[in-house]
This record gives structure tokens, C-alpha cells and sequence, in this order.
């Protein structure tokens, strides 16, 4: 959240180690004044109280009227491991590092409703007001078997009753089964499609339009468009035709991304979001984490009403330092690659504009793959040469390229249009260390190339991840990778071209980045 000038991150943490451990996690707490230098300020709640001795899980924060921040989290219990939603507040809003939270007598505030199977009840969203003045704020529930997400109002967010319509989403059979669990809901308005500004989370005038996101247990977290009714506390999807499982919803993100939450920035006036990206070697001890925070990304609503657009927050760019722009001639020619070179690899912001005038070379598409483009992408992977692609970038790469990790494009021809797949391929960004997850990460992207001759990517490269943003941030594609050269030698950037006719590139610029501080004391 934003408060007082500051911004605060709260997350997850096992004070006794890096890993998950006994699961009686506390909430960190770092602050930082731009998005990119933290400090840490100590632990913002620990298990130490009977409604959440084990465990201060997931949950959101809030600022009330006249500047109070409030905690909703969910704890587990010490009489009967139940999950159940917690209230904290800060001692001192007038801090702006928020050093001190206070927990009431009167928790859990929601206790587990008898309707709740599975002790599946967690991560409060964060709450907002509707036009009746009421708070409000969604819960995921397993129902009954099915994942659902159950909205509670409040006057005065002490005392909470459940809304007794029916919940605020619920999810259908997947081939035959509803899932039962759903993880870190988000409800928030947007402004006016095209429009970059974010909303308030209780902005609900006439018209405007909300963005339901849910995380599943198949690590992905997905997202609809609609319209949220506040006098009935319902959602209305703008595509109805997608489902009500949130699987056949847009992806958030098409790589390994989960666990997202956003937060109204009243600073930028804004909408930001923040996703956990955990690690995929099984590591975590050695390392010191589990995980890491992506990219914080700025949000809104695309020109057509029911996509969001994605793009890392203007702050990163003060990570910039030395620039290189186009070193060779425009063209990478069939089966070539070209270095991009003068720069630290491993701490990388690229964007490149690639032109496609070739399209007479596209191979045609297996209706099969519509469906399943990291099928596609496992089977046509980089070192695939086809007709128009794939070409894209080449980063954290060995000097010898054995080992590397290639974002690219390739370009289908389908029935009488073309479909273009974005891909992030793994197989060949380890080399032979065990324990890595080596997946092929696909999407196909909504572009009209017969109208737009060019497709755009920007990559952002911090040593063991990358993220992709495509499309001016229509699509985004998250990976992990830990290659081995990279503690014994530099890592390198190329652009690469492994079709069968010459691609321009139109524009190239790659900064190298410098280091973040974070949780250092030298932030505040």
C-alpha cells in the first residue's frame, strides 16, 4: 500500500528459516520511497496470539478514513487449526514506517462459517466501500467442495456479516470437477479503456468497469473483466462465453507467475501490481529465499475493454546505466544471430522492434495447438528453424550458447489470418544441473500483423529471472532459470533469427541495470 509518502510491501516470511517450515509464518515489512530501494522495519505481525498462534497467513491492507491502515489476514487458530480472518491495526499512523500493529481482543473478526469444507478460508482481499457506505471485502472458501469467494460487510470493520446472496463467484466442473480451492482474490475498478490512470478500490460510479483475479492451485492466476454490482455484491463477466472456471479466463501472466496482488498507488495515481515468483530448482536453504517479488508492474484497462495492459513501473528505468543501441546493420540474417554487446547481461532492460514482411513463409497451424500454445511452444521450441521465426532474443546466454534462454515469436498462417506465439524456452538455460524445471512457457498474441508488419518486446533480466513484456504489455511471460556459467563467466545478450528469410530489426536499445538496495537501513 501507499501511506503517508511511503510505500509498504508486507509479505509472507518464516523468521526460522527460508522455506515454508512449520507454516507459523509472520508478516514482513520493508518500506520504500520509489518501488525499487527497500528497508526492512521488522516484522509487521507474528503468530503470537490464539486466533493465529499458527500461522499469520495471506491476507490485505486497507486505509480507513482519516489515515488509519487496517490488516485483514487470515490466521489458523490454536483451538482447532481453523482458518480464520484477523484484524490489525497500525499503533501509530502517524509513523510513516508503520513500525507497530495492534491486534483487538475481539478476533477472529470472521470465524469459519459451518458451510466451509476442506479448512480451505483465506486471504482476505483488500476491503472497499460501497455507495451504501458499508465495507466490504471477499474471502476464498471452499463451499462445500467448491471454490468460491464469499463477500462480508462491515460498518465499522470489527463486525462482519456475510452477504446472504449467493457468493460473489463460483467456480464451475473442470471435466467434471469444480475446483475446490482458490487463492488471493482481487476486486478492483478501472478507469475508462485506453485510460493509463488507476482507481481507488471503492470507485464505483456509474459505468466503471472491475477486474476480478483469482490464483488457482495450478499456479496460475487469471483475470475477467466485468461489472461488479455493489448493491447485490455480484460479478457480471464481460465474456460470459469464457466460463465460470477461472482456468478459461485471460492468464495474468503466461509463465511462472502466481500469487498476485495489486494496490492503488495515490501517489502516481495508479494501479500497481506485485507478484511472488518462487523458485523452480527446489533450492532455497543454501540461497537464503524461496522466492522472490517480480518486477512491480503499472496496470489498466486495454482500448478493447476486457484486456489488462502490463508495463514494469517508470521507477526501474532509474536502474539504468550504460546503453547500447544498434551495433550492426538492421537485418539478422536466416539462421543467424547477432550480439548485443557492451553491456553486463545478467542486469538487462531490452526492447527491440522486429518488422515481419515475409509472411508468405508462415507455416500453417494444427488446430490442435489453439488451445495449447506451451504444447506448441515445447514442440517448435528456438531450436526449431521454421519459416517466419522463430526470432526473438537470446539472454542469459554462455559465450558458446550452450546455454541460454530464448524469448521469441513465431508466425502461423491460420485459415485466412496469422496467429503469432510469444514463448519463453527453458531447455537449453541450465545446462545439465539437476533439480531445474526446464518448461516452454506459450501464448498467442492478439495482433493484426498483416496490419502491423512489426511485433514489440521488452525483457527485463535480473540474473536468475526474466520477464517479457510483448505487444506494449498485452502479453507477459515470467521464467526462472539458473544457468551454470553464470557464477564462473558473464552472461550475454544476442538477437537471433532462425527462419528461413532475413529480419529486420527497427529498433533496438538495451540498458545495462544497476543494483537495487534492499532491506537496507541506508533506504530510509
Amino acid at each position: 500500500m501507499y501511506h503517508n509518502g511511503m510505500y509498504h510491501l508486507f509479505y509472507q516470511y518464516n523468521p526460522r528459516g527460508p522455506t515454508w517450515g512449520d507454516g507459523k509464518l509472520s508478516w514482513g515489512h520493508s518500506v520504500s520511497g520509489d518501488l525499487v530501494n527497500w528497508a526492512d522495519v521488522g516484522n509487521a505481525l507474528d503468530p503470537t496470539s490464539p486466533f493465529d498462534v499458527n500461522g499469520c497467513w495471506s491476507g490485505s491492507a486497507t486505509v480507513l478514513p482519516g489515515g488509519r491502515p487496517a490488516i485483514l489476514y487470515t490466521g489458523m487458530d490454536d483451538a482447532d487449526k481453523a482458518q480464520v480472518q484477523n484484524v490489525a491495526f497500525a499503533k501509530n499512523p502517524s509513523d510513516p514506517l508503520l513500525r507497530e500493529w495492534e491486534k483487538p481482543s475481539c478476533n477472529p473478526v470472521i470465524p469459519m462459517p459451518a458451510d466451509v469444507t476442506g479448512n480451505n478460508f483465506r486471504d482476505p482481499t483488500e476491503a472497499w466501500r460501497g455507495r451504501d457506505g458499508l465495507w466490504r471485502v471477499a474471502v476464498a472458501a471452499e463451499v462445500r467442495g467448491v471454490g468460491s469467494l464469499l463477500v462480508y460487510r462491515s460498518a465499522d470493520f470489527l463486525h462482519w456479516e456475510r452477504n446472504a446472496g449467493a457468493p460473489l463467484h463460483v467456480a464451475s466442473a473442470r471435466d467434471g470437477d469444480a475446483p475446490a480451492v482458490l487463492e488471493c482474490p482481487d476486486l478492483f475498478p478501472m478507469a475508462a479503456p485506453g485510460a493509463i490512470e488507476g482507481l481507488d478500490v471503492s470507485a464505483s460510479h456509474a459505468g466503471v468497469l472491475h477486474v476480478l483475479k483469482l490464483s488457482d492451485f495450478a499456479k496460475e492466476d487469471h483475470y475477467m473483466v466485468g461489472r461488479y454490482d455493489d448493491e447485490a455484491d455480484t460479478f457480471a463477466p464481460a465474456e460470459p462465453d469464457r466460463g465460470g472456471d477461472c482456468a478459461n479466463w485471460r492468464r495474468l501472466d503466461h509463465g511462472h507467475l502466481y500469487a498476485s496482488k495489486s494496490f492503488y498507488d495515490a501517489r502516481k495515481k495508479r494501479r500497481v501490481l506485485w507478484a511472488w515468483v518462487d523458485e523452480t530448482d527446489g533450492g532455497g536453504v543454501a540461497r537464503g529465499w524461496a522466492g522472490i517479488q517480480a518486477f512491480p508492474r503499472a496496470m489498466w484497462l486495454d482500448a478493447d475493454g476486457k484486456r489488462l495492459v502490463q508495463w514494469p513501473v517508470e521507477e526501474i528505468e532509474t536502474l539504468r546505466r550504460k546503453r547500447v543501441g544498434l551495433q550492426w546493420a538492421t537485418e539478422v540474417e536466416a539462421g543467424g544471430t547477432k550480439e548485443i554487446a557492451g553491456i553486463v547481461g545478467s542486469q538487462a532492460d531490452v526492447q527491440v522492434v522486429f518488422e515481419v514482411s515475409n509472411l508468405e513463409d508462415a507455416e500453417t497451424l494444427d488446430p490442435k495447438w489453439l488451445q495449447d500454445p506451451a504444447g506448441l511452444s515445447a514442440e517448435k521450441g528456438a531450436s526449431v528453424p521454421g519459416g517466419v521465426g522463430p526470432f526473438g532474443l537470446l539472454v542469459m546466454a554462455s559465450g558458446d550458447l550452450k546455454e541460454h534462454t530464448a524469448v521469441f515469436f513465431r508466425v502461423f498462417r491460420h485459415t485466412d489470418k496469422y496467429k503469432v506465439l510469444m514463448c519463453t524456452d527453458l531447455t537449453k538455460s541450465s545446462g545439465k544441473a539437476e533439480g531445474v524445471k526446464i518448461p516452454s512457457y506459450g501464448a498467442f498474441l492478439d495482433v493484426d500483423l498483416e496490419k502491423d508488419k512489426t511485433l514489440s518486446l521488452r525483457t527485463l533480466i535480473d540474473h536468475t529471472i526474466v520477464e517479457s513484456f510483448a505487444d506494449g504489455g498485452r502479453t507477459c511471460m515470467t521464467a526462472r532459470m539458473y544457468p551454470e556459467h553464470a557464477t564462473t563467466s558473464s552472461s550475454r545478450l544476442y538477437a537471433f533469427n532462425y527462419g528461413v528469410g532475413a529480419l529486420k530489426v527497427s529498433k533496438l536499445e538495451a540498458w545495462e541495470l544497476a543494483t537495487a538496495t534492499v532491506n537496507s537501513e541506508d533506504v530510509i
